[in-house]
């Protein structure tokens, strides 16, 4: 259960800061957190936290309060080159960076019982 966004144009390092916020959260707490993050990030990372949840009940029949984000991944996309004037008839490159990001959801396991280790005596 995944969404993928392609070319988003902001460089990858500051959707990171966003992305690494909500991994391995509840689907809702994920949604909660990104609607009050001051990041222009958060809102495109939003809406396709809520693609990917509408792919897991369209495609997979899974209830969203049954998922957790998995997986978070942002990866460098393309790179528009630019020029500025500089001094003394020069030119410097800037590179406008941009971002592939994908989301992956998984479902929750039940919890496995754990039984308490008992230390043995010496």
């Amino acid at each position: 259960m995944r969404a993928i966004l392609k070319n988003y144009r902001q460089s990858p390092r500051k959707v990171r800061l966003v992305a690494n916020l909500i991994k391995g959260k509840n689907v809702s707490a994920a949604q909660n957190d990104l609607s009050f993050l001051i990041k222009r990030a958060s809102d495109p990372m939003k809406k396709l936290l809520e693609s990917a949840i509408a792919n897991a009940l369209e495609n997979f029949k899974v209830p969203a309060e049954n998922l957790f984000v998995k997986d978070v991944r942002v990866e460098k996309g393309l790179v528009l080159k630019r020029f500025m004037p500089r001094a003394f008839g020069r030119a410097s490159e800037i590179k406008k960076r941009s971002s592939h990001i994908k989301i992956i959801l998984e479902e929750k396991k039940p919890a496995e019982i754990k039984k308490p280790i008992v230390k043995s005596k010496k």
